[in-house]
Protein backbone atom coordinates (compact mmCIF):
# COMPACT_ATOMS: atom_id res chain seq x y z
CA UNK A 1 0.00 0.00 0.00
CA UNK A 2 1.29 3.47 -0.92
CA UNK A 3 2.40 5.69 1.90
CA UNK A 4 0.13 8.61 2.72
CA UNK A 5 1.31 12.06 1.66
CA UNK A 6 2.80 14.33 4.32
CA UNK A 7 0.06 16.38 5.96
CA UNK A 8 1.69 19.75 5.23
CA UNK A 9 1.17 19.26 1.49
CA UNK A 10 -2.60 19.73 1.72
CA UNK A 11 -2.12 22.92 3.73
CA UNK A 12 0.33 24.38 1.21
CA UNK A 13 -1.81 23.38 -1.78
CA UNK A 14 -4.92 24.97 -0.30
CA UNK A 15 -3.03 28.15 0.59
CA UNK A 16 -1.73 28.60 -2.95
CA UNK A 17 -5.05 27.67 -4.52
CA UNK A 18 -6.55 30.55 -2.56
CA UNK A 19 -4.08 33.16 -3.83
CA UNK A 20 -3.28 31.75 -7.27
CA UNK A 21 -4.61 34.60 -9.40
CA UNK A 22 -3.13 37.35 -7.21
CA UNK A 23 0.19 35.50 -7.03
CA UNK A 24 0.34 34.98 -10.80
CA UNK A 25 -0.34 38.66 -11.47
CA UNK A 26 2.23 39.87 -8.95
CA UNK A 27 5.06 37.63 -10.16
CA UNK A 28 4.35 37.61 -13.89
CA UNK A 29 7.33 39.89 -14.61
CA UNK A 30 9.49 39.11 -11.57
CA UNK A 31 12.42 37.83 -13.65
CA UNK A 32 12.55 41.16 -15.47
CA UNK A 33 13.64 42.66 -12.14
CA UNK A 34 16.17 39.94 -11.26
CA UNK A 35 19.25 40.13 -13.52
CA UNK A 36 21.35 37.82 -11.35
CA UNK A 37 18.66 35.13 -11.35
CA UNK A 38 18.28 35.45 -15.12
CA UNK A 39 22.03 34.92 -15.49
CA UNK A 40 21.89 31.78 -13.35
CA UNK A 41 18.90 30.44 -15.28
CA UNK A 42 20.85 31.01 -18.49
CA UNK A 43 23.86 29.16 -17.06
CA UNK A 44 21.57 26.37 -15.87
CA UNK A 45 20.12 26.09 -19.38
CA UNK A 46 23.61 25.86 -20.85
CA UNK A 47 24.78 23.06 -18.55
CA UNK A 48 21.66 20.90 -18.91
CA UNK A 49 21.23 21.32 -22.66
CA UNK A 50 24.07 18.96 -23.57
CA UNK A 51 22.33 15.97 -21.94
CA UNK A 52 19.43 16.44 -24.37
CA UNK A 53 16.81 15.31 -21.86
CA UNK A 54 13.74 17.15 -20.56
CA UNK A 55 13.94 19.62 -17.70
CA UNK A 56 11.47 19.73 -14.82
CA UNK A 57 10.38 22.97 -13.16
CA UNK A 58 9.36 21.54 -9.79
CA UNK A 59 7.03 23.85 -7.92
CA UNK A 60 6.41 25.83 -11.10
CA UNK A 61 3.56 27.97 -9.80
CA UNK A 62 1.95 29.91 -12.67
CA UNK A 63 4.74 28.86 -15.01
CA UNK A 64 6.74 32.05 -15.56
CA UNK A 65 10.12 30.36 -15.00
CA UNK A 66 9.03 27.35 -17.05
CA UNK A 67 8.25 29.67 -19.93
CA UNK A 68 11.56 31.49 -19.48
CA UNK A 69 13.52 28.23 -19.72
CA UNK A 70 11.50 27.29 -22.80
CA UNK A 71 12.53 30.57 -24.42
CA UNK A 72 16.12 29.60 -23.68
CA UNK A 73 15.62 26.52 -25.83
CA UNK A 74 14.93 23.81 -23.25
CA UNK A 75 12.41 20.98 -23.45
CA UNK A 76 10.81 21.90 -20.14
CA UNK A 77 7.65 21.00 -18.24
CA UNK A 78 6.19 22.14 -14.94
CA UNK A 79 4.91 20.36 -11.84
CA UNK A 80 3.09 22.05 -8.99
CA UNK A 81 1.20 21.04 -5.87
CA UNK A 82 -1.60 23.57 -6.44
CA UNK A 83 -4.26 22.65 -9.04
CA UNK A 84 -5.20 26.31 -9.38
CA UNK A 85 -1.60 27.26 -10.14
CA UNK A 86 -1.39 24.50 -12.75
CA UNK A 87 -4.63 25.70 -14.34
CA UNK A 88 -3.26 29.24 -14.60
CA UNK A 89 0.04 27.97 -16.02
CA UNK A 90 -1.77 25.97 -18.68
CA UNK A 91 -3.92 28.97 -19.59
CA UNK A 92 -0.97 31.38 -19.78
CA UNK A 93 1.40 28.99 -21.57
CA UNK A 94 -0.76 26.63 -23.67
CA UNK A 95 2.20 25.27 -25.62
CA UNK A 96 3.87 23.86 -22.49
CA UNK A 97 3.07 20.88 -20.28
CA UNK A 98 2.05 21.36 -16.65
CA UNK A 99 0.96 18.68 -14.21
CA UNK A 100 -0.25 18.54 -10.61
CA UNK A 101 2.24 16.65 -8.45
CA UNK A 102 4.37 16.68 -5.34
CA UNK A 103 8.10 16.83 -4.80
CA UNK A 104 7.79 14.05 -2.25
CA UNK A 105 6.63 11.53 -4.88
CA UNK A 106 7.30 12.66 -8.43
CA UNK A 107 5.46 10.80 -11.18
CA UNK A 108 8.68 10.36 -13.14
CA UNK A 109 10.97 7.39 -13.86
CA UNK A 110 14.45 7.19 -12.40
CA UNK A 111 17.03 9.35 -14.23
CA UNK A 112 14.29 10.88 -16.37
CA UNK A 113 15.38 14.53 -16.51
CA UNK A 114 18.58 16.36 -17.32
CA UNK A 115 17.72 19.27 -15.06
CA UNK A 116 15.47 20.21 -12.16
CA UNK A 117 14.57 23.76 -11.19
CA UNK A 118 13.29 24.19 -7.63
CA UNK A 119 12.76 27.93 -7.51
CA UNK A 120 11.64 28.64 -3.94
CA UNK A 121 9.54 25.47 -4.03
CA UNK A 122 11.12 23.90 -0.92
CA UNK A 123 10.61 26.87 1.40
CA UNK A 124 7.38 25.48 2.87
CA UNK A 125 8.80 21.99 3.44
CA UNK A 126 9.46 21.20 7.13
CA UNK A 127 13.23 20.88 7.68
CA UNK A 128 12.93 17.23 8.72
CA UNK A 129 11.39 16.41 5.31
CA UNK A 130 13.98 18.20 3.17
CA UNK A 131 16.38 15.19 2.86
CA UNK A 132 13.57 13.00 1.48
CA UNK A 133 12.61 15.66 -1.07
CA UNK A 134 16.21 16.09 -2.20
CA UNK A 135 16.55 12.31 -2.49
CA UNK A 136 13.49 12.27 -4.74
CA UNK A 137 14.95 15.01 -6.93
CA UNK A 138 18.21 13.07 -7.11
CA UNK A 139 16.28 9.95 -8.14
CA UNK A 140 14.79 11.60 -11.23
CA UNK A 141 17.99 13.39 -12.30
CA UNK A 142 20.16 11.73 -14.92
CA UNK A 143 23.86 11.38 -14.07
CA UNK A 144 25.47 14.69 -14.91
CA UNK A 145 22.13 16.49 -14.64
CA UNK A 146 21.83 19.67 -12.61
CA UNK A 147 19.60 21.05 -9.89
CA UNK A 148 19.08 24.80 -9.52
CA UNK A 149 17.64 25.45 -6.08
CA UNK A 150 16.32 28.85 -4.99
CA UNK A 151 15.60 29.56 -1.34
CA UNK A 152 15.44 32.22 1.35
CA UNK A 153 18.68 32.57 3.29
CA UNK A 154 19.11 33.41 6.94
CA UNK A 155 21.10 36.45 7.97
CA UNK A 156 24.84 35.85 8.10
CA UNK A 157 24.85 35.98 11.89
CA UNK A 158 21.93 33.53 12.28
CA UNK A 159 22.47 29.91 13.25
CA UNK A 160 20.14 27.12 12.17
CA UNK A 161 16.95 27.08 10.15
CA UNK A 162 14.46 29.87 10.92
CA UNK A 163 10.69 29.59 10.54
CA UNK A 164 9.07 32.84 9.45
CA UNK A 165 5.65 34.25 8.59
CA UNK A 166 5.43 33.90 4.82
CA UNK A 167 2.61 35.84 3.16
CA UNK A 168 0.97 32.64 1.87
CA UNK A 169 1.75 29.97 4.48
CA UNK A 170 4.50 29.00 6.94
CA UNK A 171 8.00 28.86 5.50
CA UNK A 172 11.66 28.51 6.43
CA UNK A 173 14.91 30.36 5.86
CA UNK A 174 18.09 28.29 5.58
CA UNK A 175 21.76 28.97 6.24
CA UNK A 176 23.25 28.37 2.77
CA UNK A 177 25.98 26.07 4.11
CA UNK A 178 23.40 23.94 5.93
CA UNK A 179 21.19 23.43 2.88
CA UNK A 180 24.24 22.88 0.66
CA UNK A 181 25.30 20.11 3.04
CA UNK A 182 21.95 18.36 2.64
CA UNK A 183 22.21 18.69 -1.14
CA UNK A 184 25.63 17.05 -0.95
CA UNK A 185 24.29 14.23 1.24
CA UNK A 186 21.60 13.60 -1.38
CA UNK A 187 24.32 12.79 -3.93
CA UNK A 188 24.87 16.10 -5.69
CA UNK A 189 28.02 18.20 -5.96
CA UNK A 190 27.80 21.96 -5.52
CA UNK A 191 28.85 23.86 -8.64
CA UNK A 192 28.03 27.44 -7.68
CA UNK A 193 25.98 29.53 -5.32
CA UNK A 194 24.64 33.05 -5.21
CA UNK A 195 23.54 34.86 -2.06
CA UNK A 196 22.35 38.42 -2.45
CA UNK A 197 20.81 41.21 -0.43
CA UNK A 198 17.04 41.69 -0.73
CA UNK A 199 15.47 44.31 -2.94
CA UNK A 200 12.88 46.71 -1.56
CA UNK A 201 10.09 44.25 -2.43
CA UNK A 202 11.75 41.23 -0.78
CA UNK A 203 11.86 40.08 2.82
CA UNK A 204 15.38 38.87 3.49
CA UNK A 205 18.42 37.49 1.69
CA UNK A 206 17.87 35.45 -1.47
CA UNK A 207 19.98 32.43 -2.39
CA UNK A 208 20.51 30.16 -5.39
CA UNK A 209 22.45 26.91 -5.39
CA UNK A 210 23.53 25.03 -8.53
CA UNK A 211 24.51 21.38 -8.07
CA UNK A 212 25.37 18.45 -10.34
CA UNK A 213 24.08 14.90 -9.96
CA UNK A 214 26.77 12.23 -9.59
Amino acid sequence: MAESAPSYLATVAAAYDGVAEVYAERFADVLDRQPLERALLSAFADVVRDLAGPVADLGCGPGYATAYLHRLGLDVFGVDLSPEMVALARSSHPGLRFEVGTLTALDLPDRAVSGALCRYSLIHTPPADIPAVLAEVHRVLAPGGHLLLGFLATDESAAGVHAYDHRVTGAYRWPPDHLAGLVRQAGLVEVARLVRAPTDEERGRQAQLLARCL
